[in-house]
């Protein structure tokens, strides 16, 4: 009684769920009972940047080290963010630190050279 109780209500799930029955190509039934449109989602792996300060065990990053903190902000002048970086929390304070330092001394551009007048805005 139960199980036939329990069959019952499964395909009253199915038959209320989105709409699609699943026979049609390129269902796939999803994980809350209903069906997914489409091709099946692939597990994609993303490995984790190891933080180069950390690997190379080094504990204060140098403002006067141009060449190394040119690799943690963009050509527009903008400091890279962790996520982007791989760098730990501890060691991307200190480049943020070292760079706007850098750019004090003016060892470092604020920004990129950009024409004051794009050809876009209508200025001759």
């Amino acid at each position: 009684m139960k199980e036939n109780y329990k069959m019952a209500t499964d395909q009253q799930q199915h038959q209320h769920s989105g709409g699609a029955a699943g026979p049609r190509g390129g269902d796939a039934p999803d994980d809350r009972g209903g069906f997914r449109r489409g091709r099946p989602k692939k597990k994609t792996f993303h490995r984790r940047k190891v933080c180069r300060f950390c690997a190379e065990h080094i504990t204060s990053i140098d403002y006067k080290d141009v060449q190394t903190l040119r690799q943690y902000f963009t050509e527009r002048g903008k400091i890279n963010p962790r996520l982007i970086n791989g760098n730990c929390a501890k060691h991307q304070r200190l480049v943020t630190k070292s760079v706007i330092r850098a750019r004090y001394m003016a060892l470092l551009p604020y920004t990129a050279m950009v024409s004051s007048y794009p050809s876009h805005h209508g200025h001759p």
